[in-house]
């Protein structure tokens, strides 16, 4: 494990050269998903690491390995567990980035169908493999859709789980994919499984926000942020809001790290993280005041202070609890005033995303939330949807055993053989945002304003040229015929330099 390296020593002022998005609001964004795998209808037996590996036996035939870079700069790797992992190109806007996510979801299914049908030679014409975008299987095993944000150096940690942590928490209201679990319906997948809020750990006790230090760009300049505590949305409309959202607060939040005084998110802070998660995903009304913060007299006096509403009866000043929409709501009202006083630099950070549409977006779905108009949010969230469907489900069927549920639960997940979501997006009640037309482009082509665009090529060339090649997000290197190497430190640069040019000659 890498030491983790904090910024409390790394003040914005401390730098003698700086890349030029340094001073901005310009991010990258990531988004990594790993996908469950299971095999039905099989007339033997046929464990999910055997089809994981058949699906990858075109990446091994091509890379001899299960950890391959394609051209379109994104990462193929089979994880721990047998899991099928897309970690997506570096992307510098949330639009960006969920074309790339759809591109995933395109290659894994072309992937499970082309293993799908060499499975059914061997276990049987009715062998059916299920490749599941979601966060836990129906044995209770979980797995993971990890966020990444590209961070000035000078935000520390501390500020990340104070500030930011009760922000991702709470977004959940309107990013959670459901779960039928053994507790009924619950609003997002991972509540069950994080431990912590902010730590270094991974497996034995996880984390929502990981502290790795692998900034995958200049360490003295930028963190990467490795935000756990997200679900495996279908929805694309949440993916992009998620993205979107969590880029306008860290921008408020940045902006008061780097001036030294405070963002308003301070009283925010939650006194148990994992308790709160866990309280907020079970309150389907989301309006109980489940959610302890560490000053919550503070927190009201904020609210008051912008003219929010309160929720709750009695003494507030004993009150140590609020709801989670309350907590959205003044995030909200933080944000809109940011965005207000730094609308063209934030408007320059998204170069195809409307941050004013971000914001009505925003308000829209706390608005129909707060009023209980979850028949608004249907065709957008995705727990919302899914809730939906069970409940007319069990409406028509009253005798809808929790079994049954279960299976409709995986099945909206399933992007090999699943029925449910693309029956939702045929019939117009799923919102959908990209174009197949662009899906298709991002399966075989990088964003092209950032580093992803460099490595994209260099990978289309090396297999063109039959090279033998390695890469990974930083480096390029070939070994045969000839050795040759470049480093792409800078996530935001797509213009090639030397050593580049001299690699991309060499083959």
């Amino acid at each position: 494990m890498p030491q983790l390296r904090d910024s409390s020593n790394q003040g914005p002022g401390n730098q003698s050269s700086r890349s030029p998005e340094y001073d901005s609001f310009h991010r990258i964004f990531g988004i990594e998903t790993e996908y469950g795998v299971s095999v039905t209808g099989a007339n033997k037996p046929c464990d999910p690491g055997q089809v994981a590996m058949m699906m990858f036996a075109p990446i091994l035939s091509r890379s001899r390995s299960t950890n391959a870079y394609l051209e379109n700069g994104s990462r193929l790797y089979l994880d721990v567990g047998s899991h099928p992992e897309y970690a997506t190109a570096e992307a510098r806007d949330p639009s960006a980035a969920l074309t790339q996510d759809l591109a995933g979801e395109q290659i894994m299914q072309r992937l499970a169908i082309g293993a799908q049908e060499r499975l059914r030679k061997t276990h049987g014409e009715h062998a059916t493999i299920h490749l599941f975008k979601d966060n836990v299987d129906s044995a209770g095993h979980a797995f993971g859709c990890h966020e990444n944000y590209l961070v000035r150096r000078y935000v520390s940690l501390p500020i990340i789980k104070a500030q930011l942590l009760p922000f991702l928490v709470t977004r959940q209201l309107f990013t959670g994919a459901g779960r039928v679990s053994e507790n009924g319906f619950e609003i997002t997948q991972r509540a069950a499984f994080l431990d912590e809020g902010v730590s270094s750990s991974t497996t034995r006790f996880r984390p929502m926000v990981n502290t790795r230090d692998e900034p995958h760009a200049d360490p003295d300049e930028f963190r990467r942020l490795h935000v756990i505590i997200g679900d495996s949305n279908r929805s694309q409309w949440a993916t992009k809001m998620k993205l979107a959202t969590t880029h306008l607060v860290l921008c408020a939040i940045e902006d008061a790290a780097k001036r030294g005084v405070a963002s308003e998110f301070e009283c925010c802070a939650l006194n148990d993280p994992s308790a709160s998660n866990k309280a907020m995903s079970a309150d389907l009304s989301c309006c109980k005041q489940v959610i302890e913060l560490e000053d919550s007299a503070s927190f009201r006096a904020k609210q008051q202070e912008l003219g929010l509403q309160t929720s709750g009866s009695g003494d507030r000043s004993q009150n140590h609890t609020v709801t989670a929409l309350e907590i959205q709501y003044l995030y909200f009202a933080v944000v809109s005033r940011f965005v207000e006083s730094h609308h063209d630099e934030i408007k320059q950070s998204l170069p195809d995303t409307d941050c004013m549409d971000i914001l009505h977006e925003w308000k829209t779905a706390l608005d129909a939330l707060s009023s209980k108009d979850f028949t608004a949010l249907s065709n957008r969230v995705d727990w919302v949807a899914k809730y939906q469907l069970l409940s007319k489900m069990k409406e028509r069927n009253p005798s809808l055993s929790t079994t049954q549920a279960l299976q409709i639960d995986m099945n909206y997940h399933d992007i090999a053989n699943g029925s449910i979501y693309p029956s939702l997006v045929k019939h117009g009640l799923v919102e959908t945002l990209v174009t197949y037309e662009a899906v298709e482009h991002a399966v075989e082509n990088p964003p092209q304003d950032t580093r992803a665009a460099l490595r994209g090529g260099f990978v289309h060339q090396a297999l063109a040229s039959g090279a033998t090649f390695t890469c990974d997000w930083t480096h390029l290197k070939t070994t045969a015929p000839t050795r040759h190497e470049a480093e792409l430190i800078d996530p935001f640069a797509a213009t090639p330099d030397a050593d580049y040019a001299q690699l991309m000659q060499s083959l």
